[in-house]
């Protein structure tokens, strides 16, 4: 049984139970196909990220997923040459860690208990000494990322090289600690969104994925979690039908790969926030918007705001669209940004050691300047910035010194419907 259907111990892991799922074949559920064209690609190789993040997203809620793929197990004994005991005591770990989420009805909540990937190291470690730890951390991340490697396809998009990199084709760009999804269209932003992310203990995953196609009304399992007790008209394991008041997947979703989505159905008050357990969050008109602006991107004509109401007019009947064109969607942790003159220094979201000197010189000499060019006071504000905990992003302006960098947001939707503030 593949992961995807077997992750229903992630407290609202409804990204993996439906993102990789087929549409089932039956009289409500109608699939359109556009004419396949070329996938689309970047024209560069990919680099090292800014930091070592080989183990940085390994949490143990997360190993207690990768460890029901049997795939995933092999792997370990393979690569790794762990025997059947020491697997076993892995589950044990894992699953004490999911028991104790539960108990604390932490699945569900904005803060956790401690550093979860410090918990998960310092167990790994216990269990299997240091090196071998190491190495199951690193090959969990892999798969976490991108999958079963021997699944992979011969798609030629890469990840963009160096810091805050601008894409010069078409693509999704999500920075994690920013809360902020853009579309490049041809290398033009288009349009940028503020997102819901991943809790700490369910991260959103870093690395290259991307859309293949639209669903709308999507169905929704729920999984067997304390949140889904609680719920009324909800029981665990069996399908909500789409457009149903309990569905929280909205109305849409767009699946990016194993495992996660890009789905409404978000509050506006998650928006910005810790708001999903590995998707990327929208609000209902966020996600619409969106989705036309996606299909149109990849030539993709059967998805237009006229298409898109008719489509969930019938909120029983689920539709899926193939778009024309493969978008590479970025998952990027990038907590160090050089925007249209302005260095951001956003909060480190998921306690990976990135606001350090040494990436802040990396971000200024990608964009042709040094550490030292900076005034005493901007220099000092920003190493003030890398050494606090800081609670919100820190902005500095380096206008004066000619620096360009990543682009503003454009049209930027910050899902409360209301334009953005300038």
């Amino acid at each position: 049984m593949t992961i995807i259907r077997r992750l229903s111990i992630f407290a609202f892991f409804v990204c993996l139970l439906t993102s990789c799922a087929p549409v089932p074949n039956n009289s409500n559920t109608t699939v359109s196909h556009a004419s396949p064209s070329p996938t689309a690609s970047a024209s560069v190789s990919p680099t090292p990220a800014i930091t070592d993040t080989a183990s940085a997203q390994m949490t143990l809620p997360l190993l207690d997923a990768l460890l029901t793929d049997e795939k995933f197990v092999a792997r370990l004994k393979q690569n790794l040459k762990l025997s059947e005991e020491q697997i076993e005591s892995l589950k044990r770990i894992s699953s004490a860690d999911i028991a104790r989420l539960r108990e604390s009805n932490a699945e569900d909540v904005e803060g956790t208990d401690g550093n979860p990937r410090e918990r998960a190291e310092k167990e790994l470690r216990t269990a299997l000494g240091e090196q071998k730890a190491r190495d199951l951390a690193k090959l969990a991340n892999e798969y976490w990322s991108k999958g079963d490697p021997a699944e992979a396809s011969n798609d030629t998009a890469r990840m963009l090289p160096g810091p805050n990199a601008v894409p010069t084709d078409t693509r999704v760009v999500v920075n994690i600690p920013a809360f902020r999804m853009d579309l490049f269209e041809d290398g033009s932003l288009v349009k940028s969104y503020k997102i819901g992310i991943g809790y700490p203990e369910f991260p959103l995953p870093q690395g290259l994925r991307k859309a293949q196609t639209i669903i709308f009304n999507p169905t929704w399992t729920p999984p067997d979690s304390p949140w889904v007790a609680k719920m009324k008209n909800v029981t665990a394991g069996e399908t909500v039908a789409a457009g149903d008041k309990d569905n929280p997947l909205g109305p849409i979703k767009i699946p990016i790969g194993l495992p996660s989505l890009i789905h409404g159905g978000k509050s506006p008050a998650k928006i910005g926030k810790f708001a999903s357990h590995g998707c990327v969050g929208l609000t209902t008109p966020q996600i619409k918007d969106f989705a036309m602006l996606l299909a149109k991107a990849s030539d993709t004509n059967e998805v237009s705001d006229k298409s898109i109401n008719t489509y969930l007019q019938d909120k029983e009947r689920t539709q899926t669209v193939k778009l024309n064109q493969t978008i590479p969607v970025e998952l990027r942790y990038e907590t160090i940004v050089l925007e249209d003159g302005k260095l951001h220094i956003y909060k480190d979201v998921y306690a990976q050691d990135t606001n350090t000197e040494e990436n802040l010189r990396r971000v200024l000499e990608a964009h042709g300047m040094k550490l030292e060019d900076l005034s005493e006071q901007q220099r000092k504000q920003a190493l003030d910035a890398l050494s606090s905990n800081l609670k919100k992003e820190v902005v500095i302006d380096l206008a004066g010194k000619g620096a360009k960098g990543y682009p503003a947001p454009v049209s930027l939707d910050t899902g409360s419907g209301k334009p953005a503030k300038k």
